[in-house]
């Protein structure tokens, strides 16, 4: 069997599987750049917790971590099961690497995971498991999470980290809601940092792209804080020594906010 790529992917807020936007459109077509897998790992920014966890749950429910949307997001569910041999094996395969894993045996699907499988793989026929991230830990952690489940790609195993290239929701929300004009500084700033990792992440330069809060320009302005990058270490990781990150999506919503995706080979 051939080895699958990993994925990052930067998943918008849940009312991206209403909005007729790029980054959407993009995801619905994310099927269409891999083989289909047997199952699906993915690590979402919003699943966060002390080290780092499995979910076990054969059936996980749904997980409505929003407020302020419209109604209809609330009643929409992805019905893929889960798939508790492999939660144990990925389980197994942390514990191996020194990582301390612990299991949650019920928890339900947050938007960073949902929505985007709900565009890329409508018919949620794939089995998912779900693994948290810890954010007081840093890239290396969740890179060294990637790597002990790299081996996983070989079963036909989709490896996914589901977050956000940048994420400075006080700025967002002060020019969506509040009628603001975009900052063009700002917009420099994140053009800036998202260059930074297309450079770095195709060349695969892992000790830059480690040390990215001391070398990638603008951090504070483009993550005020760390979680929502964290999935890109791990799929980065999963991808194996010697991987390198092609950028397959582009797009920016209220002139700063990006929406960079990338599958790692």
């Amino acid at each position: 069997m051939t080895s699958l790529p990993t994925l990052f992917i930067s998943h918008g807020g849940p009312d991206i599987v209403l909005a007729d936007t790029s980054a959407r459109h993009y995801l619905e077509g994310v099927s269409g750049l891999i083989s289909k897998p047997k199952a699906i790992v993915i690590v979402s920014a919003h699943f966060e917790t002390d080290g780092v966890a499995v979910v076990t749950d054969p059936k996980p429910g749904m997980i409505y971590d929003f407020g302020g949307f419209a109604p209809e997001l609330y009643r929409m569910v992805y019905p893929a099961a889960g798939e508790p041999a492999l939660a144990e094996k990925v389980y197994g395969m942390l514990e191996a690497a020194g990582l301390k894993p612990h299991t949650f045996e019920k928890r339900g699907y947050d938007h960073g995971t949902w929505t985007p499988l709900m565009l890329a793989f409508p018919d949620a026929d794939i089995p998912v498991v779900q693994v948290s991230i810890d954010p007081r830990r840093d890239a290396a952690w969740h890179y060294a999470i990637g790597k002990a489940l790299a081996p996983l790609r070989e079963e036909g195993i989709l490896l996914i980290g589901s977050g956000h290239i940048t994420h400075n929701l006080r700025a967002y929300f002060t020019t969506l809601r509040h009628g603001a004009e975009p900052d063009p500084a700002l917009a420099g700033k994140v053009t800036a940092f998202t260059e930074w990792f297309a450079d770095k992440l195709g060349s695969g330069d892992t000790d830059a792209l480690l040390q990215w809060k001391e070398r990638a320009p603008y951090p504070s302005e483009n993550h005020p804080t760390d979680e929502h990058l964290m999935p890109i270490f791990f799929a980065y990781g999963a991808a194996g020594s010697g991987a390198k990150g092609r950028r397959v999506h582009d797009s920016v919503d209220h002139g700063f906010f990006a929406n960079d995706s990338y599958l790692f080979e």
